[in-house]
């Protein structure tokens, strides 16, 4: 039995990215000196939040973001890369969402 259609996790994606696009701006105002918020591209983030849930909803249950490292999570994309056969460019985005979700 599916629980989520596809368009659902794509909402839920989208809301996810919204507000970790909220958060970022709040630590990037608090923190003028974060190494994070200078480096995260909110667009990025929302490519891979997208790429995720089209791509990796195929075959695996979606965890949370915040299950992992960003070293975990740079590991799973990687090999993840290989698998799925998915272009370095949907990877670079899957990986700055996951490792910005997951602060």
């Amino acid at each position: 039995m599916k629980l989520f259609s596809l368009p659902a996790l794509g909402m839920t994606a989208a809301l996810l990215v919204a507000g970790l696009l909220v958060a970022s701006r709040s630590v990037a105002e608090g923190a003028p000196n974060s190494e994070t918020a200078a480096q995260a591209d909110p667009m990025q983030i929302v490519r891979g939040a997208k790429a995720w849930s089209e791509n990796c909803a195929r075959c695996h249950n979606l965890r949370s973001p915040s299950e992992l490292t960003d070293e975990e999570w740079d590991v799973s994309v990687t090999h993840m890369r290989i698998r799925a056969n998915l272009p370095a460019s949907d990877t670079d985005d899957i990986r700055a969402f996951l490792q910005a979700s997951n602060n």
